[in-house]
C-alpha cells in the first residue's frame, strides 16, 4: 500500500440525495442524476454546517448532483464552485441506470466480484476502482497545490470511498467497508 500524499486542508463532501441513491438503489456512475427535494434540503444543511469553517475554495464534480450541491453551498459561503470532471463517480459502464438488485440477480458472479472490491475490479464497459482512485487523487493533489485551503470538494460516495481506502492496509479491498451518507464531510 502506498501512503496517501498529504492533503491536509481538503475536505470531501458527498452530494445530496437523488432518486437513484434511495432504496432500491441504482448504479449512477456518470449518469447525470439531479438532486431530489430531500437532496436540496440536505445541501442547505451542509452549507450551514460548514459556514463557520473558514472554507476558502469550493470544488465540485461536474455531474449535476454534485454541482447543484456545490452551488447551494457556494451561495451560502459566498464562493463560486470550480468544476473538475476528475472528481466524478466511477464510470459504472453498462450497469449505469440499473438497480443494484437486478444486477445481482442477472450477473451474480460479476456482482459478487464487485462486492469484494479490490484494485482489479472493473465495471463492465467502465473503469476499475484503481483507475477511479488515481483520477480522484490527481484532482485532489491539484486542488491542494492551489494553496487556497481549507477547500471543500463536493463529489460522490465512491470517490470518497476510494480515497478512504488509501489509508486502509487492505487498500481497495476495503471499498465496501466504508459507508458515506449523503452530505457527509470527510477531512483528508
Amino acid at each position: 500500500m502506498t501512503p496517501r500524499p498529504d492533503l491536509h486542508g481538503v475536505f470531501l463532501a458527498r452530494h445530496g440525495e437523488t432518486n437513484d441513491n434511495r432504496e432500491p438503489a441504482r448504479f449512477q456512475g456518470f449518469t447525470d442524476t439531479p438532486l431530489n427535494d430531500t437532496g436540496r434540503a440536505q445541501a442547505h444543511e451542509l452549507a450551514e454546517r460548514v459556514a463557520g469553517d473558514g472554507i476558502r475554495a469550493l470544488w465540485s464534480s461536474d455531474l449535476i448532483r454534485a454541482s447543484e450541491t456545490a452551488e447551494i453551498v457556494g451561495a451560502r459561503l459566498g464562493l463560486e464552485p470550480r468544476f473538475d470532471p476528475r472528481l466524478r463517480e466511477g464510470m459504472r459502464g453498462r450497469w449505469e441506470g440499473h438497480l443494484m438488485a437486478d444486477i445481482e440477480r442477472k450477473e451474480p458472479e460479476l456482482y459478487a466480484a464487485w462486492r469484494r472490491g479490490g484494485a482489479e475490479f472493473r465495471f463492465p464497459g467502465g473503469e476499475s476502482l484503481l483507475e477511479q482512485q488515481q483520477r480522484v487523487t490527481a484532482a485532489l493533489l491539484d486542488i491542494h497545490a492551489t494553496a487556497l485551503l481549507p477547500a471543500l470538494v463536493v463529489c460522490h460516495g465512491g470517490s470518497i470511498r476510494v480515497m478512504l481506502c488509501e489509508d486502509d492496509a487492505r487498500g481497495l479491498d476495503a471499498f465496501h467497508d466504508f459507508h458515506v451518507p449523503n452530505v457527509a464531510v470527510i477531512p483528508l
